[in-house]
């Protein structure tokens, strides 16, 4: 696989982490009732510490400070709020992967963890960090979600391809 062809990928999975946020947006107003349950709370906790990370590693890649002591916040946001920071986030994260050129993938970033521990990983993991991440936490606030009386949003990968490019869905012809 050649650097272009990273690229293109990292684009599209960033493109896919946007729509899987907003299904995952759709089942949680779904479920937001106003309950405060440990389910419930759960759920929105998680997907702030998925936004707190991807801000953290947004820092990391662009050599600011975030700010952050934890992968949390203390305080708990509005699902409102919680929603809209993760929409800008993610928009974020779109317009810098499209930006990047190959060669910036396998730049080496030295930076700090939150617990004070040195890392160093190249642009390209960090990217991939912030995918995989974020899909090992959907899956975490979907059963959440389920335990709470809602429904977890189906969000695959290959979901989101088949409904971004239906021809997919098509055999060729021999």
């Amino acid at each position: 696989m050649t650097n272009t062809t990273h690229a293109s990928l990292l684009v599209s999975l960033f493109d896919y982490k946007v729509w899987a946020n907003a299904e995952m947006d759709k089942a949680l107003r779904k479920v937001n009732d106003g309950a405060a349950d440990e389910q419930w709370l759960g759920a929105i906790r998680t997907m702030n510490h998925m936004l707190v990370v991807d801000r953290i590693f947004a820092a990391h890649l662009t050599g600011q400070a975030h700010g952050y002591a934890a992968a949390n916040t203390t305080e708990t946001p509005t699902l409102e709020a919680l929603l809209a920071s993760v929409k800008e986030t993610d928009a974020w994260y779109v317009r810098y992967v499209a930006g990047l050129l190959p060669e910036q993938l396998s730049e080496a970033i030295h930076f700090t963890f939150t617990d004070g521990q040195a890392g160093r990983m190249t642009r390209e993991e960090m990217l991939l960090h912030v995918i995989t991440h974020a899909t090992y936490h959907r899956g975490a606030i979907g059963r959440m979600l389920v335990e709470a009386g809602g429904g977890s949003p189906p969000d695959t990968l290959t979901r989101f391809l088949h409904i971004a490019e239906p021809e997919r869905r098509v055999l060729p012809t021999a």
